[in-house]
């Protein structure tokens, strides 16, 4: 099966595509997070990360955003950002339909050239240390460097590892 996905911009200009992006990441990160975060957590989270608002503040900061499509729809969506000499993956995430298909691969090779262009030596991210996405990372060949507990706000903290991904 030869898979196809669309990477689509999403500008700070277009409102549409912001709103579409929120409501998209909303949708994925609740029904992803809740079980790992809980949902007071979860929700404080999606307000001051994945709400328009927070979205556009992260594009005026220079994140990138794309939505990612396949052949019927937006599936995911994916940002990022250069940070020194390596490309800051922030967000990865697929729908729960769109998982298992071969999608994250095509999502990374997006990535990879991203930081090409960009002269990236690497890819890092951080990932919740609860999150099963941690075994899809490391499939796809990134490696656990440290781990680090980000204070959030509200009592709350990212307890996450960090993996990065070596291009050259």
């Amino acid at each position: 099966m030869d898979i196809k996905l669309r990477f689509l911009p999403v500008h700070p200009e277009d409102p549409d595509s912001v709103k579409k992006l929120s409501g998209l990441a909303s949708s994925i990160v609740k029904e992803h997070y809740d079980p790992i975060l809980g949902p007071e957590q979860n929700d404080y989270m999606i307000e001051r990360f994945q709400s328009v608002p927070a979205i556009l503040g992260q594009l005026g900061h220079g994140y990138k955003y794309y939505l990612v499509a396949d052949s019927s729809s937006e599936c995911g969506f994916i940002a990022f950002y250069i940070k020194k000499d390596y490309l800051y993956l922030s967000k990865f995430y697929l729908k729960k339909g769109s998982r298992g298909l071969g999608y994250s691969h095509l999502m990374l090779d997006f990535l990879k050239e991203k930081a090409a262009s960009a002269g990236a030596c690497r890819i890092e991210l951080n990932v919740n240390r609860f999150n099963d996405a941690v075994y899809v990372y490391e499939k796809l060949g990134f490696r656990r460097i440290r781990e680090e507990k980000n204070d959030i706000g509200h009592g709350y903290y990212m307890d996450d590892y960090v993996y990065s991904l070596d291009l050259v």
